[in-house]
């Protein structure tokens, strides 16, 4: 079982938080251990303690905006199974993307956020395995077996339709100016919209519904465990 820093030490959640504080108000470029450590009221040995270098703690730092999303699906997936159609999963994902900063500033290439981490192995890495564009690669298999998407297209095919999809629709939403001549009052009814024209109508039963949805949740546990060995990593 991994045990994060922040749930064995007070001192280790106190510069967790005062690095998200930082880099969120500078980027990764303005933010100094030293620093941290001094409006942590810590040591700046202390820091070492817990990670050996800067980007081990700012690549932990983003791995656990991961982690919270992986969190939020989890929940609401338990709550309420029939999010596992592609028409309400969609949208939310898009949203998700956009509500935690790291995810979004990975996922829209934020080079003033993220310095010399925007193309790093590492944050590159959790990107290919839980960015918008992977997790397509996860789900759709996944409602093709359960009547939620058309089998008559090539898998590859499919996922490469609806990742360039759902990346439009992501940067239309984070940039106002990627799309300076059109406005829609309801994106997220328009993401669904677009979801569905492009996997066809749903032909799932509830329990179908009900099995896709649990076949989900096994799938994001699984991810779940990759976002937390990945944080292990960078406390080693």
């Amino acid at each position: 079982m991994v045990v994060l820093a922040e749930q064995d030490s007070g001192k280790a959640a106190r510069i967790l938080a005062i690095a998200r504080e930082l880099v969120l108000k500078r980027g990764v470029k303005g933010v100094t251990i030293a620093e941290i450590a001094e409006k942590a009221h810590v040591a700046k040995g202390t820091v070492y303690l817990y990670w050996a270098t800067k980007e081990d703690l700012l690549v932990g730092l983003f791995a656990r905006d991961f982690l919270a999303a992986m969190d939020g699906y989890i929940d609401a997936l338990t709550t309420d199974p029939d999010l596992a159609r592609p028409h309400r999963l969609c949208p939310r994902l898009v949203r998700t993307g956009l509500e935690h900063p790291f995810m979004r500033a990975l996922q829209g290439g934020d080079a003033d956020l993220l310095g010399v981490l925007t193309q790093h192995p590492r944050t590159t890495e959790l990107l290919d395995r839980l960015g918008l564009a992977a997790l397509m690669y996860l789900v759709l298999p996944v409602w093709r077996r359960h009547g939620l998407a058309r089998t008559d297209w090539p898998l590859d095919q499919q996922a490469y339709v609806m990742q360039a999809l759902m990346a439009g629709f992501f940067a239309a939403a984070n940039h106002s100016h990627a799309l300076p001549s059109v406005a829609v009052d309801a994106p997220e009814v328009v993401i669904a919209a677009a979801v569905t024209t492009l996997l066809g109508p749903e032909q799932a039963s509830p329990a179908e519904i009900r099995a896709a949805a649990d076949e989900g949740l096994r799938l994001l546990h699984e991810q779940r465990q990759i976002v937390l060995a990945s944080i292990a990593k960078n406390q080693e």
